[in-house]
């Protein structure tokens, strides 16, 4: 079983949800184009994890590092800080 959905008929979800329990991971934005190539993650777990734990990073340091999105797109530290306070942002421990 894979960590994300296929891409079979290439909808998206009806709903417009975010998918919190996706695979991700943080990169320093600098290697954020090669990871692809052989880069190295710094941390990995659900995207809710991720954005989790960039927002215990003082800001300063937060702007250092991307969240690239497993089937997705890579979020850079603004839009992670605004997807943490999005109304339906799962609870700690709940993803």
């Amino acid at each position: 079983m894979t960590d994300h959905p296929s891409t079979f008929k290439g909808d998206t979800v009806p709903s417009g949800a975010q998918a919190w329990d996706d695979r991700a991971a943080i990169v320093p934005a600098t290697q954020d184009a090669q990871l692809s190539d052989g880069g190295v993650p710094l941390l990995r777990g659900t995207f809710a994890e991720m954005i989790r734990h960039m927002a215990q990073l003082p800001d300063d340091d937060r702007q250092g590092y991307v969240i690239q999105k497993a089937g997705d797109r890579s979020y850079d530290a603004d839009e992670a800080m605004a997807l943490a306070t999005h109304p339906d942002f799962p609870a700690q421990g709940s993803s």
